[in-house]
């Protein structure tokens, strides 16, 4: 039995305009990133999901909210498990003041960043007690970039080497007795 899970990642909002670190600073969706989640939520509507998980901060919960009324789903349930990853000193940075603050380098440095490590358990975790507890199921997963990424890094290392995923993109994940597949990666064919 297969169950299904489309990862997306919330809209863009002003902080991923400026190019700022948002982590988990909440911040809300911007203009933009209310249209991009009812682009993709128009996309979704002629298929069938079941439920809708989402990251507890609120650009993950109005992307998610947006596509739960189009979809005609019952509710969002929230786990803090698929927030965003902390950044810690580097909260609400951009690229230039980080250069000027800890030099060419900041990346080498900890920052009180989480472990990317620890935010792909979180993520693997998520995914695993979600598709053995919904078997059979298509599931929604809002979420935010790096989660996401760092996630298809462990559960497919052999296709995600690196990633990238753009703001309010779906990448859909299938899982059939105890093996993962991608069947769409990072797709935003919807705007």
């Amino acid at each position: 039995m297969a169950t299904t899970i489309g990862l997306i990642r919330h809209g863009v909002t002003e902080w991923n305009h400026l190019g700022r670190a948002q982590g988990i600073s909440d911040i809300p969706l911007n203009e933009t990133g209310i249209q991009q989640a009812t682009a993709l939520a128009n996309r979704l509507k002629s298929e069938t999901w079941d439920m809708i998980f989402s990251s507890n901060l609120t650009r993950a919960r109005q992307t998610a909210e947006i596509i739960r009324q189009l979809l005609g789903v019952a509710s969002v349930f929230t786990d803090e498990r698929i927030r965003e990853i902390n950044c810690g000193l580097i909260e609400g940075t951009t690229k230039e003041e980080r250069i000027a603050r800890w030099g060419v380098n900041w990346r080498e440095q900890k920052l009180e960043m989480e472990d990317f490590k620890m935010v792909a358990e979180r993520g693997l975790s998520f995914l695993e007690e979600v598709s053995i507890g919904h078997a059979g199921k298509k599931i929604l997963v809002v979420s935010h970039g790096a989660l996401i990424g760092l996630s298809l890094q462990h559960l497919l290392p052999q296709l995600f080497e690196k990633t990238y995923i753009d703001n309010a993109s779906l990448t859909v994940l299938t899982h059939i007795e105890n093996e993962w597949e991608c069947q769409l990666y990072n797709c935003t064919k919807h705007f």
